[in-house]
């Protein structure tokens, strides 16, 4: 079972019907024992990086989702999920976030037309399960102000341009991040989530 991490901060009934387009039983959760139970972790998120660390702790979400990552399970951040896994943000003073990734969150430099919104494409870095079966160059949907700056090159999985080459996508072993939203990619979007669905830990 795919578990859809709920901590107030998503649209999570496109991303669970995403996968169930590609056949993927997933079902929304909160609760800590929910997430240490499922096969496969997804953390959605559209809004501020601090509100969405304060749900998260209120909840007690965080050592489960630390612990799943650890453990080994497929993990995917999807947006401000992406972000929320690396080691603090710059948004709106500094926050702490879940650390699986040392690095930052940074806003686009000024000049550029933020957010960015609309379709943009994914370079590949690195060979990755994720993107079996879909081209390197696809167009994914993107919304989003800020970008992750790893510190370690082996975590940039995909690269995009929008003003400055940034990183799109991020993994670490079988935990990953991606900037855009899968569910609104249309079959590029499809075929990552399906990808993701077939991880094995």
């Amino acid at each position: 079972m795919i578990a859809i991490v709920d901590y107030g901060m998503g649209n999570l009934g496109s991303v669970q019907k995403g996968f169930e387009h590609v056949g993927a039983k997933a079902e929304i959760v909160n609760q800590a024992k929910e997430i240490e139970g499922a096969e496969h972790i997804v953390l959605p998120g559209v809004g501020a990086f601090g509100d969405a660390m304060r749900n998260l702790k209120k909840a007690d979400l965080i050592d489960p989702i630390i612990g799943a990552i650890s453990e080994g399970r497929p993990f995917l951040g999807i947006c401000l999920g992406l972000q929320l896994m690396f080691s603090e943000s710059e948004e709106m003073g500094q926050h702490g976030g879940l650390n699986v990734m040392p690095g930052c969150v940074r806003k686009f430099p000024q000049g550029d037309r933020i957010p960015q919104i609309g379709w943009n494409q994914v370079h590949i870095q690195e060979e990755s399960p994720l993107f079996e079966g879909v081209p390197d160059g696809s167009f994914f949907y993107f919304v989003h102000s800020f970008y992750v700056d790893p510190q370690q090159q082996s975590h940039i999985v995909g690269m995009t341009e929008y003003g400055i080459d940034y990183v799109s996508v991020a993994g670490d072993g079988c935990a990953f991040g991606v900037q855009f939203h899968p569910e609104k990619s249309q079959d590029a979007g499809l075929k990552l989530l399906q990808n993701f669905s077939r991880l094995k830990a």
